[in-house]
């Protein structure tokens, strides 16, 4: 079973950054897709940014062009950098390894919290 361990999350102030890193263990050969989704209280969990095994990469409108994501498949680890930090940026972000045949595995979560 795919293992997820997230770490960087914390405390910045409005227009800060963060580098968010989740290291997978326990993967098999194959195509994948790693991403990050944040839940802030009181909404719904949503997609943040997507990247596959191949480097292509997807985002959601609300961070294009501050978030950046990518990942070390040597490392088996993919990484969210987040620039331009907002308030509305607060939640948690939760990491998520899918293989390309469904099965999916998160990580347990880390929180960001962006003061005004």
């Amino acid at each position: 079973q795919v293992q997820l361990v997230e770490s960087g999350g914390g405390l910045v102030q409005a227009g800060g950054s963060l580098r968010l890193s989740c290291a997978a263990s326990r993967i098999e050969f194959g195509i994948n897709v790693m991403g990050w989704y944040r839940q802030a209280p009181g909404k719904q969990r949503e997609l943040v940014a997507t990247i596959t095994s191949s480097y292509y990469t997807n985002y959601a409108d609300s961070v294009k062009g501050r978030f950046t994501i990518s990942r070390d498949n040597a490392k088996n680890t993919v990484y969210l950098q987040m620039n331009s930090l907002k308030p509305e940026d607060t939640a948690v972000y939760y990491c998520k390894f899918r293989y390309i045949e469904g099965l999916e595995y998160w990580g347990q979560g880390t929180q960001v919290t962006v003061s005004s």
